[in-house]
């Protein structure tokens, strides 16, 4: 008995999303940097407080002035 083949076909490739090599920078900090800043301000606040749960607002808006505070400090 014979073997029959089937034709081959391909199908078309995607192009891979290309990505940057690094995060848009402003002021010299990515918003990666800045993020990473105030989530450790905001965790030094809540341990500062004894690990009282509640605050987690308030520490957060608090290490993110802190922060880009001293951020604009340093760029000016």
């Amino acid at each position: 008995m014979a073997k029959t083949t089937r034709p081959r076909t391909t199908t078309p490739r995607t192009p891979k999303p290309t990505v940057s090599a690094a995060p848009e920078k402003k002021n010299g900090h990515s918003h990666g940097d800045l993020e990473n800043a105030i989530r450790s301000r905001a965790y030094e606040l809540y341990e500062q407080r004894g690990r009282q749960d509640g605050f987690a607002w308030d520490d957060w808006l608090q290490a993110e002035s802190e922060v880009l505070a001293k951020s604009q400090r340093r760029t000016a």
